[in-house]
């Protein structure tokens, strides 16, 4: 992102300048400590296995692991690493625990950020958020992992690319990142077929679906609400929580923060915060509290229509 582009009415060009600067040591402390805590987390469910236990312990670890999520959107903003092959590589890593292939997601997500809340253009909301509490079902994360597998599978088996974010010039380059992918996924279970291994399933693929709803729980928060305009401290929200949400979630509950200033890495968020004007921001003083308050309001609306 050119900062030369950025919304400097908000805050001084020279400002962002000197926030935007990468760290190779911030981003390697950031990812180091998060895979860490995978690491330990996978630990407890060697631990727990056979114990009533397990399932708590499996929901740990694939919170933990659902949560690279914000790694890999850090780093195809490239802003988690001062180098770019750093972003690169730690992008692939996460896109292929999450069926989210970077190059694709880049393309979805700045999309996302060009045309934020627009209903016609933002990719985003080609899925709508929950318009009643029955469609809160959406946070199972099961439409995303049906969405992953048929779009992923028709970019490597047919070379289609039908998304209208992916300019023609970059499809083919979609459709080879979809097909390494799939050779690799297809490696992996020949690879545990042989071994007769079932650690990719207790490790990777039940955390991964356990985990999936905290997941989408977190981001329902960002843009559900707000205003369906172009100003970014009104069409996104950001909402103040404890450091371990914040450390496990790169800072992204500085959410209008970073739609305002996406060339900021994530360990400045906090400062563009403390930066900004207070007056007209969306906000909420946690996850549990902006999710009971949007359970009311769908409750009262249901009621309205009755």
């Amino acid at each position: 992102m050119d900062i030369d582009a950025l919304p400097i009415a908000l805050l001084p060009r020279e400002t962002i300048r000197a926030l935007s600067r990468r760290s190779d040591a911030r981003g390697a402390l950031q990812l180091g400590t998060h895979l860490g805590l995978l690491a330990a987390t996978g630990l407890l469910v060697w631990a727990s296995r056979g114990q009533p236990w397990l399932v708590a312990a499996l929901l740990l670890h694939g919170s933990v692991l659902a949560f690279l999520f914000c790694a890999l959107h850090e780093c195809i903003h490239r802003t988690a690493f001062a180098r770019r092959a750093l972003n690169d590589a730690v992008a692939w890593l996460c896109g292929a625990l999450l069926v989210l292939p970077p190059n694709y997601f880049r393309l979805f997500h700045f999309a996302h950020h060009r045309f934020t809340q627009n209903r016609a253009r933002d990719p985003e909301l080609a899925v709508p958020a929950p318009a009643t509490r029955a469609d809160y079902w959406w946070v199972s994360g099961l439409p995303y992992w049906r969405e992953r597998l048929q779009t992923t599978l028709r970019h490597a088996l047919t070379g289609r690319v039908t998304e209208p974010f992916v300019p023609p010039a970059r499809a083919a380059e979609v459709v080879r990142e979809a097909r390494t992918l799939w050779t690799c996924y297809l490696g992996i279970a020949a690879l545990s077929l042989y071994l007769q291994r079932a650690d990719v399933l207790i490790y990777w693929i039940m955390p991964a679906l356990l985990g999936q709803p905290f997941l989408r729980l977190f981001l329902l928060a960002e843009h559900t609400g707000c205003a369906f305009d172009d100003d970014m401290l009104a069409n996104t929200r950001t909402t103040y929580s404890n450091a371990a949400v914040l450390f496990l979630t790169w800072r992204m509950p500085y959410h209008a923060e970073h739609h305002s200033f996406p060339s900021v890495p994530f360990h400045a968020l906090a400062r563009v915060n403390a930066l900004l004007p207070t007056e007209n921001r969306v906000t909420a003083p946690g996850y549990v509290a902006l999710h009971r308050a949007l359970w009311r309001r769908l409750r009262a609306a249901q009621a309205s229509s009755c």
